[in-house]
């Protein structure tokens, strides 16, 4: 399944799954609006993931 993804999901996905990782640390440090502000960038990405995917399909 991974095999058929191109590299700019996999960079996609992995800047996703990195901000949600940091986003946890920041909230089990304290520091919680930031972690809440940061957090929400990851739909964000993977939003833009899929518009760049459905771009790429309709050529």
């Amino acid at each position: 399944m991974i095999s058929k993804l191109s590299k700019t999901d996999k960079i996609l996905l992995i800047l996703a799954l990195g901000t949600l990782i940091f986003s946890e640390l920041m909230w089990f440090k304290g520091e919680r609006d930031g972690a809440l502000f940061v957090g929400l960038w990851v739909p964000s990405i993977l939003g833009f993931a899929i518009f760049l995917k459905l771009i790429k399909d309709k050529k």
